[in-house]
């Protein structure tokens, strides 16, 4: 769906590139995240993809078309929901989906469906200006989907959202992957990103560290140990940890678990995404 060789880019007041050459490729049907920081180059690689920005350098191939050869026949084609919102807040929810599903030659869903997706349906006909900043963020979605793309561009989509809402976006993501649509994620939110990316790619300064999938990533990176905690009848708890592999026939593992008057904890020590980019990049997602 999207193929991308030796991306480089510079805006026009900079010295050096943002972008250094990236390369990546998304396949059809696929939630990529793009991961990294703020100022790592994600957004500015979005804005390129979707048309923001111009004079770049390299090779970009959307739906198997290059990409210089797009002209506004593209928006049919994609969604995009960005992390501010930007409505005309003196229309209501439906009015807005209402202008904008206008712009498109193609069919469109109706604004009740898709404001039902996003849990906003009985908020229809309330002006914008009156909606907290996470029904506008949900808006967002919708009017991203209004037009039903085929490829779908996230900015930090659960970014002001309260786990209910949130889930809700991320359920509906994960309903429209299984249903047909490719979706490009930018985020810092490496637990958004394990719980919905099927690839993800950790980018730093302008450059990709390493792109896989989230459990392969964490297969290489973690420890495969079980950490045991157990408490004599004091109430003293000790820890041991066991190897994994070969834990069934561990003599040790046995023994502890036999001696223990109580087993307070035990569980595989998983390493997280959020460790796993420091020790990839060695950067923090805060920096």
């Amino acid at each position: 769906m999207i193929t991308v060789n030796d991306l480089k880019y510079a805006y026009p007041s900079a010295n050096t590139d943002t972008l250094h050459g990236i390369s990546f490729d998304i396949e059809e049907q696929e939630i990529f995240g793009f991961l990294g920081p703020s100022g790592s180059g994600k957004s500015t690689t979005q804005k390129i993809l979707i048309g923001l920005l111009q004079n770049y350098r390299g090779d970009i191939s959307i739906l198997g078309k290059d990409r210089q050869q797009w002209g506004n026949d593209l928006f049919e084609k994609i969604g995009v929901s960005f992390e501010l919102p930007n409505h005309y807040l003196k229309l209501t929810a439906r009015e807005n989906l209402e202008h904008f599903a206008g712009f498109y030659s193609g069919e469109t869903l109706s604004p009740e469906t898709v404001l039902e997706w996003v849990d906003l349906k009985e908020d229809a006909e309330k002006r914008v200006s009156e909606f907290s900043k996470g029904m506008k963020i949900r808006l967002n979605v919708a009017r991203s989907l209004i037009h039903q793309p085929k490829i779908l561009f996230l900015d930090e989509p659960t970014s002001g959202l309260d786990p209910v809402n949130g889930k809700r976006i991320k359920d509906l993501v994960l309903r429209l992957r299984d249903e047909g649509t490719t979706v490009f994620i930018t985020t810092h939110n490496m637990t958004l990103a394990d719980q919905l990316c099927d690839r993800v790619a950790f980018v730093t300064s302008g450059n990709i560290s390493v792109i896989d999938r989230p459990e392969k990533l964490k297969q290489q990176y973690g420890k495969r140990t079980v950490r045991l905690d157990t408490a004599d009848p004091k109430g003293v708890i000790s820890s041991a940890e066991f190897e994994l592999d070969g834990l069934q026939t561990n003599e040790h593992f046995a023994r502890a678990i036999a001696k223990a008057h109580r087993i307070e904890h035990m569980h595989t020590q998983e390493t997280t995404l959020d460790n796993i980019f420091i020790e990839v990049t060695g950067r923090e997602l805060t920096q």
